[in-house]
């Protein structure tokens, strides 16, 4: 990679990384906090307060990935980090959970995550597009982990009103990073096409389909990864990031052979379709000996060594894939289907552990991932082309 993929690549994985901080911050502890608002004796009204964000960002990742392929990708990012920051101040003032979830509709009209991998995609050659992905998706996985362990520590020190504001600082830090660290990228010039064309493009609903089954099995797997941590190894859920932090980090290591070998020799279909399969043996896994405490710690590491992989290059065949002057739209459309991913699992997740069994969600997330494995084995090899942005049209 040269120097600037390199700073492209991580300045954009510390904007992500800061963004994703203040939302990993509030998920330890939160619902204890609700209980002191208005109206936070309701549950139901909790949990919908804490899936407001992503449900908003769910419907705006399209127009916002469509907005940054007309008005230029810095220009959007920057407008919905002002968002996410006034969202997060609207919840610190706020002293009834109506207005926490006011805010955190605000925070999620920022729907960025489309505009920020399309700017990736903008500043880097196809063939260290994945691994500049991969920077994003390592960064993600290592701020969850560190949200796990000083959450408490911040809600003890500064409280909940404190943290939201940490949260808006962090956005304002993201906002500097992109003004004058992420280096400008030239966009493509190309005809506009229609809207359509990303909807019917057969490649591109492959992958869409593929983010939402992989962010369907991780949010099923932690409705009961971490229950099955308390009862099965022993381990309070207050030390579970001893868990997650080393697990996260030594799998980002050793997923990233596969990922350099794939994209030098052009084998990143090969790459892709192992980790599926892997994805699938672990889901197989989790359904027959989760209540395994040493096998449960082998496959977690399993998982997000498959997770790591197909999120890096998931985007970048996206990236590749779809229209040049179409790519934030069509990375728009990727990010939704990751959020209803994530919606669903939790839900699907929810339901099958209170009705039926904790091993049955795995079972049902194998049959799942045996659908995408069969759906993209029958991918084409993406051609890789030379040159900063030149990607294959679909």
């Amino acid at each position: 990679m040269s120097r600037d993929e390199i700073r492209a690549g991580t300045s954009l994985a510390s904007i992500f990384a800061l963004r994703m901080l203040g939302l990993f911050l509030m998920s330890p502890v939160f619902a204890i906090y609700a209980k002191s608002l208005s109206g936070g004796e309701s549950a139901v009204m909790v949990g919908i307060a804490m899936g407001m964000f992503s449900l908003v960002q769910a419907f705006f990742q399209i127009p916002f990935g469509m907005a940054s392929d007309r008005y230029g990708r810095k220009p959007v990012i920057v407008t919905g980090l002002i968002l996410f920051a006034l969202g997060a101040v609207i919840c610190a003032e706020s002293s009834s959970l109506t207005g926490i979830m006011i805010g955190r509709g605000i925070q999620g009209l920022g729907a960025i995550s489309a505009a920020i991998t399309a700017l990736v995609a903008d500043s880097t050659r196809e063939e260290h597009r994945t691994k500049a992905m991969a920077m994003i998706g390592g960064s993600i996985g290592i701020t969850f982990a560190l949200a796990m362990v000083i959450s408490p520590l911040l809600y003890a020190g500064i409280g909940m009103a404190g943290m939201f504001m940490l949260t808006a600082v962090l956005a304002l830090a993201a906002i500097a990073l992109v003004i004058w660290v992420t280096p400008d990228a030239a966009m493509v010039k190309a005809e506009p096409v229609p809207f359509s064309t990303v909807l019917k493009n057969r490649e591109l609903m492959r992958l869409n389909f593929g983010v939402f089954v992989l962010h369907l099995g991780q949010m099923a797997m932690f409705v009961v990864v971490p229950a099955t941590l308390v009862k099965v190894a022993g381990m309070p859920v207050a030390s579970h990031w001893k868990i997650y932090l080393p697990v996260m980090l030594a799998s980002f290591v050793a997923m990233l052979p596969a990922i350099f070998v794939g994209e030098k020799y052009g084998k990143m279909k090969q790459v892709f379709i192992a980790a599926i399969t892997l994805l699938l043996l672990v889901q197989l896994g989790f359904w027959q000996w989760l209540q395994q405490p040493f096998l449960l710690m082998a496959l977690l590491f399993a998982f997000f060594i498959a997770f790591n992989v197909l999120e890096a290059s998931q985007p970048s065949l996206v990236s590749r894939i779809a229209p040049p002057a179409a790519k934030g739209a069509a990375l728009g459309v990727y990010n939704t289907l990751q959020a209803f991913g994530m919606a669903c699992g939790g839900a699907v997740g929810g339901l099958l552990s209170q009705y039926a069994t904790p091993s049955s969600i795995f079972g049902l997330c194998a049959v799942f991932t045996l659908i995408w494995l069969i759906i993209a084995s029958k991918m084409p090899e993406i051609p890789r082309r030379s040159g900063r942005n030149q990607p294959a049209e679909g």
